[in-house]
């Protein structure tokens, strides 16, 4: 009934979940044939779907042989990541193993068996993983070595380290996620559906891949003190606080929030960087691709801004809305539209009191003359008295069924994974 009262509350989403569930979701992300796949492709496809069903999705509806890149440059990247992110290696073996993991792409044999991860299957049968990759074209091949070798080295960088200054959170999130969002750009202009401005302009696909990090950093306040992680930068922090720890505090809630707000404002500034890079795109799935994780992320942002539940619990957005934006997010002008409404939805949240407030506001105003407002994305919302009470009946017949709505969908509220 908790289900039934939240799609009462958003009769649109009803709308939306069932556009979505009946075919909808094949515009964005259309079926994969995987039997005519080699068995060492199919076996990656499989890893691949079991490390990240969300990603899986957008992978798979990539065009020709990009999409196999794609596939392969992910669970490298997962696999470097398995490491850093297990505890039971020592740091005098981790060290080493982050410096030197691009180089066993090219060793046919290597693979680690005692990593405690959940996704240690991609080390335990990184042959698999690597013949593929050396089945790929050359050029994607030097995209991906150079990549995974830039990204150990800065992984290992801050093993030892926290995130002190704004400065240090950028490179950071340069090193797990700028460089992810150059490397795409890369492989884009190397398969030739985008032009070579896409992968040489580092700049933007850096911001790409910023944005989404920071969203997701910014979100998971909770989950990472609970498990003893920090990346909110110290610069930041300190001058709300004497310790990170201290904003789930009750009594610290209004500091906490004050500085949630300045962090967001400081994710908002990548958002023209992200519409700049959107336009140059020309293909279709490649645009989706990229369209839809950052469409979730400001919708993420809108939803925590100054919002004290990022502090107590998980704050992400609804599943009706999540698969609206993966549906309308397939042209540049429908992706302006939606980061205007969700600006102006935190635009309107703005407190007067707010430290960042001056900030925010002339942030917002650099995203609104990027983006076109009076579009007929920004008015999706508005629905007459007879249609809400249609979908209402709606809902209340068909809430039971709406619920096994696939787990994907799921995972794409929460602004992409890892």
């Amino acid at each position: 009934m908790e289900l039934l009262r939240k799609w009462l509350g958003h009769p649109e989403d009803i709308y939306h979940l069932l556009r979505f569930k009946m075919g909808g979701y094949r515009a964005v992300m259309p079926r994969m044939d995987t039997d005519s796949l080699g068995c060492g492709l199919r076996t990656c496809y499989r890893y691949l779907n079991q490390t990240s069903r969300s990603f899986a999705a957008v992978i798979q509806a990539l065009d020709g042989e990009l999409r196999h890149a794609v596939c392969i440059f992910y669970l490298v990247l997962r696999a470097l990541d398995t490491v850093e992110d297990d505890m039971s290696i020592p740091l005098d073996v981790k060290v080493p193993m982050l410096h030197e993991f691009h180089s066993h792409l090219y060793q046919p044999d290597w693979k680690y068996t005692e990593s405690k991860e959940k996704d240690r299957q991609v080390l335990e049968d990184f042959p698999t993983i690597s013949m593929e990759f050396r089945n790929l074209s050359k050029v994607y091949q030097d995209v991906i070595s150079d990549i995974c070798h830039k990204m150990g080295v800065g992984m290992a960088e801050f093993l030892e380290k926290k995130v002190d200054s704004e400065r240090e959170w950028d490179k950071y999130c340069h090193y797990v996620a700028g460089l992810v969002g150059i490397g795409l750009s890369r492989l884009f202009s190397a398969s030739e559906l985008e032009d070579s401005i896409v992968g040489q302009d580092t700049d933007l696909a850096n911001s790409m891949g910023l944005f989404l990090q920071k969203t997701n950093i910014i979100r998971d306040y909770l989950e990472d003190q609970l498990e003893g992680r920090e990346f909110w930068p110290r610069e930041v922090w300190s001058r709300y606080a004497k310790k990170l720890s201290d904003f789930a505090k009750p009594e610290n809630i209004d500091m906490a929030v004050q500085c949630l707000n300045e962090l967001i404002t400081n994710a908002l500034q990548h958002v023209p960087d992200v519409l700049t890079y959107l336009s140059r795109l020309k293909n279709q799935s490649v645009f989706n691709f990229c369209a839809i994780p950052q469409v979730m992320a400001i919708a993420t942002l809108a939803a925590c801004y100054n919002n004290q539940q990022v502090f107590r619990g998980v704050v992400k957005i609804r599943k009706g809305q999540a698969v609206t934006l993966m549906m309308d997010a397939t042209n540049i002008q429908a992706v302006k539209a939606i980061m205007y409404q969700y600006v102006e939805e935190i635009y309107q949240k703005i407190p007067s009191t707010d430290p960042s407030s001056n900030k925010t506001q002339q942030v917002i105003a650099s995203i609104r003359a990027v983006s076109l407002p009076g579009s007929p994305m920004a008015s999706r919302h508005h629905y007459s008295p007879i249609y809400l009470s249609c979908a209402m009946l709606l809902a209340a017949l068909s809430w039971q069924y709406l619920s096994t709505l696939s787990k994907a969908t799921e995972e794409y509220v929460q602004a992409g994974d890892n």
